[in-house]
């Protein structure tokens, strides 16, 4: 594997890959079993896997936990490797935005403007810019990577399908694979942020959010009657809370919302074909996941 931190030495390894076919798998680092799926993936795909890490300043807000964001950089190479992954590019900042970033963190150059629909709701209306700086990052690792795959997780449902959207509204020469979320035994959507989870109290509380998709995926399954959605997720989600009011845990859900699983307009009704978009807040911790019904 060659860990490469320059787009003139993946130039180099790249060109020794003519006629393969390559797989990129994007990723900010710290590395989980998540990560670890979605490598697998790619390495099923195609020739040869190369895997980018890099904690993107432009999708993060000024409040959000950019300084902190785990780097555990050895470590993801030590994964990397033991996965045979063929490359690893973990450029600079100063690489993948050479206009600079300004005192805000926001690009001085070029930026990609994700569709309104898909990208000012849900996390996009809790967190402003974001996925601005997820897709601009993205198209940029695609131009710089040149993969003729690219493997994305489930868990962050939205920014796939901007990303899907993307691929497809400026003709970029990539497939877009999606792969499931991987989840803990106990239903926990795998996550980078799920190690800020301090106590076990905490990871307990954290599965409040898998509960409450399962118990509505249930629910519907049960009844051959659509079933209203702003009643149905509010009493199933008051009941899942309910036991945590009174301890040391606070949950705050931010958003719990139902789309149609092609084009995430609103659903006015929950049955097959619907998909639940979830955020919450477990202590200081956010997490997401979401759930076809």
């Amino acid at each position: 594997m060659q860990a490469v931190s320059t787009v003139a030495e993946y130039n180099a390894i790249y060109t020794e890959w003519t006629g393969r076919t390559v797989a990129l798998v994007p990723t900010m680092g710290a590395l989980h079993e998540g990560h670890m799926a979605l490598i697998r993936r790619a390495k099923a795909l195609a020739d040869r896997v190369v895997v980018s890490i890099f904690v993107n300043p432009l999708q993060f807000g000024p409040q959000e936990d950019l300084a902190r964001y785990p780097r555990p950089l050895e470590q993801d190479l030590s994964i990397c490797r033991d996965l045979g992954v063929d490359a690893v590019f973990h450029p600079a900042v100063s690489t993948l935005y050479p206009s600079g970033l300004d005192k805000a963190g926001l690009e001085n150059g070029t930026t990609v403007l994700p569709p309104a629909l898909l990208s000012e709701r849900f996390c996009g209306a809790f967190r402003p810019g974001h996925f601005t700086g997820v897709a601009t990052v993205v198209l940029k690792l695609l131009n710089l990577l040149r993969p003729q795959i690219a493997v994305f997780g489930e868990k962050d449902a939205q920014q796939l399908k901007i990303i899907q959207q993307m691929v497809l509204d400026l003709h970029l020469p990539v497939q877009i694979i999606s792969q499931p979320t991987i989840r803990e035994a106990n239903g926990l959507a795998m996550s980078s942020r799920n190690r800020y989870l301090q106590t076990e109290e905490e990871r307990q509380a954290a599965l409040c959010l898998y509960q409450i998709l399962t118990q509505t995926r249930a629910a519907v399954a049960q009844t051959d009657q659509p079933l209203e959605t702003p009643g149905t997720l509010r009493r199933i989600s008051e009941a899942v809370l309910a036991p945590w009011q009174n301890t040391n845990v606070s949950i705050r859900i931010q958003y719990l919302e139902a789309v149609d699983q092609e084009s995430f307009a609103p659903a006015d009704c929950l049955k097959p074909g619907v998909k639940l978009l979830m955020a919450a807040y477990v202590g200081n911790v956010r997490l997401i996941d979401n759930m076809d019904l």
